[in-house]
């Protein structure tokens, strides 16, 4: 169904590209009704508007705070023309129709990017143009929306191409990015009061596909804000999560002085160790689990000078992740054109909210900060100083790994992990088996779990493989159950009070 664009409301902070098609619209007969600043620079063109205090008899008031807020404005914006009660009421209260509405929003996130003053940036939440937006966007069917600027050149095509009409398919598609605009600048405002730096529905990109080839993927945010891109492909769906695993891990280490290398694989934290030099934390985190590190996302928190490079080079990997590069690293690296290389701008993360879509809506909570609450010995003996440094590296790996999970470290270095198990034992026993795949000696290795025992069979089965300490949240009816038999075998255990579950 085509309708012919009589009458355009245009209200607009920038008015960037805009000149166009208000000529269009001029030439095509248009009454336009404008405010302000917008309705000097469309007489500044030549072309005659008529203000919105004529349809209101209503300056603007309160400071600009109020200029469109008006039943004669929303009425026309909304009044259905298909429906004789809506029209005999816009006749009897002298309401024009309008058919096109321009609207651009206060800049907000502009706003919050030059000041941290707060009332300049309450002046900056914008109230008329929200309102006229979805009120344009809800008439779609009588309606045209043009919420993004950069919808002005495509209106101005269609209007020229379809003598001065719209379809309903193109007006319901312009309503849809209406809508989009609205959401997005809601969620912004959202989140300056919750004190919230990130959300993902904001800047969609669009993926080659998502999890997999049949699905369709999206990102909402700003990897410009991350990441400097150095060499590479896109990064895929699968790559985004696992480099967010990789930089929610390595921001554990923010304040680390020795190198720390991790290499992530589907969700997981595979190989991690802590060594004085980087080459050598590499080698220690690819012996881990040499197998899973292939076409694996690998992260660490130094620069990569050219000996490391040369040695990350030998194998196949999707993308590392690096606060620098040091030039003949870069060369090395860069042989394999879409290994995808990406700077680190900072390495703590900003991010207090995670979100997970579920059923019919989203789950949303804060991120899992911390190590513990409380380091309470309650084995048979206390930890040594070693053992303490170790317990608390492994429980910071544990967290990262998907639930049930145990993380098994021997001088720094992850030995063995169970993770994504419906029971503790099998994870425990995964564990045990990885280790001994790699030709690992458990005798004096440290275990963490993500949760607590429930019952003594797991540290009976680590004590058997020769591991000494343990660290877990506790929690169970049946603690004592495990603590009693770490007193019996002298072996050391910490309770932590903090859980780390990752589903």
């Amino acid at each position: 169904m085509q309708k012919k664009i009589s009458s355009a409301l245009v209200s607009v902070f920038y008015k960037d590209g805009l000149e166009p098609l208000i000529k269009t619209l001029a030439a095509q007969n248009v009454t336009i009704y404008s405010t302000g600043g917008t309705q000097k620079f469309i007489e500044g063109l030549g072309i005659k508007c008529v203000p919105v205090e004529s349809l209101t008899s209503y300056p603007s008031i309160l400071g600009g705070r109020v200029k469109t807020l008006h039943p004669s404005v929303f009425g026309g914006i909304l009044g259905r023309r298909d429906n004789a009660q809506d029209l005999q009421e816009m006749t009897q209260y002298h309401i024009p129709e309008i058919d096109l509405v321009i609207v651009d929003l206060y800049p907000f996130e502009e706003t919050l990017q030059q000041t941290t003053e707060e009332k300049l940036i309450i002046e900056k939440i914008d109230v008329g143009g929200p309102s006229m937006i979805r009120a344009a966007a809800k008439n779609f069917k009588d309606v045209v929306v043009i919420a993004d600027k950069n919808d002005y050149a495509v209106l101005e095509e269609i209007l020229k191409s379809q003598n001065g009409t719209t379809t309903l398919e193109q007006r319901k598609s312009f309503a849809g990015k209406a809508f989009e605009v609205a959401m997005n600048y809601d969620i912004a405002i959202s989140n300056y009061f919750n004190e919230a730096v990130f959300h993902p529905l904001k800047n969609k990109s669009i993926m080659r596909y998502g999890e997999n080839p049949h699905q369709q993927g999206s990102f909402y945010g700003d990897l410009n804000e991350v990441f400097t891109k150095l060499n590479g492909k896109e990064l895929s769906y699968n790559n985004l999560v696992d480099a967010d695993g990789a930089v929610q891990l390595i921001n554990e280490f923010a304040n680390e002085k020795d190198a720390v290398f991790a290499i992530f694989k589907h969700s997981n934290v595979c190989g991690i160790s802590i060594r004085k030099t980087l080459k050598a934390a590499w080698d220690a985190a690819l012996a881990g689990d040499p197998e899973s590190a292939f076409g694996g996302v690998i992260i660490t928190n130094k620069n990569i000078d050219k000996e490391t490079a040369e040695a990350i080079n030998s194998i196949f990997f999707e993308v590392l992740i690096a606060p620098a590069f040091d030039e003949d690293a870069l060369q090395i690296l860069k042989t394999k054109k879409n290994r995808i290389l990406l700077q680190i701008k900072n390495q703590k993360s900003k991010i207090k909210n995670q979100y997970k879509s579920v059923l019919n809506g989203t789950l949303v909570q804060n991120t899992d900060e911390g190590n513990f609450t409380e380091w309470e010995e309650v084995g048979g003996r206390a930890t040594t100083e070693e053992e303490r440094k170790e317990l608390t590296f492994a429980n910071l790996v544990c967290k990262h790994l998907k639930s049930n999970a145990i993380a098994l470290i021997k001088d720094m270095q992850l030995v063995g992990k169970g993770c994504g198990q419906t029971s503790r034992v099998d994870a425990l026993r995964h564990a045990i088996e990885k280790a001994k795949q790699f030709n690992f000696d458990l005798k004096g290795a440290v275990l963490a779990s993500d949760a607590f025992f429930p019952f003594n069979d797991c540290v009976q089965i680590a004590h058997a493989a020769g591991i000494s300490a343990f660290i877990q949240p506790g929690g169970s009816i049946r603690d004592k159950d495990s603590i009693q038999y770490c007193v019996e075998n002298n072996l050391a255990m910490v309770m932590t009070k903090m859980r780390h579950f990752r589903h």
